[in-house]
């Protein structure tokens, strides 16, 4: 599955519409972000389970904002609905992997009962 481009008009919906959702914040002029684009092609074709997202920063600078990316790339990994992973930096493809296999692996009623008792 090829990546999908979000914006401030689709992310809401494609998070909640979807299992898990990787999205990467990029910009064409962003060195690093060039590096990680590939492995982030790459891991979309290896999960064509999960919704690999991305968001130019350029076009999107509001939403990039909201989210308060002040770094990029940067990767978010939402599940049911939920950040569960927030990270700045181009990973490897291995690291890449981890991530994934993390976010498959998480006990979400546990993740919501940690967030519940944050929110008491």
């Amino acid at each position: 599955m090829a990546t999908t481009t979000l914006t401030a008009d689709t992310i809401a919906e494609t998070i909640k519409d979807n299992e898990i959702v990787l999205v990467d914040f990029w910009a064409a002029w962003c060195g690093p972000c060039r590096q990680f684009g590939p492995v982030f092609e790459a891991s979309s074709e290896q999960h064509p389970d999960i919704v690999h997202a991305k968001v130019d920063t350029e076009a999107e600078q509001q939403l990039a904002a909201e989210l308060q990316i002040t770094s990029i790339p940067t990767l978010m990994a939402f599940r049911d609905g939920v950040l569960v992973f927030n990270q700045a930096g181009a990973l490897p493809a291995p690291s890449l992997e981890q991530v994934v296999t993390a976010v498959k692996e998480l006990d979400m009623e546990d993740v919501r009962a940690k967030i519940a008792e944050r929110q008491a």
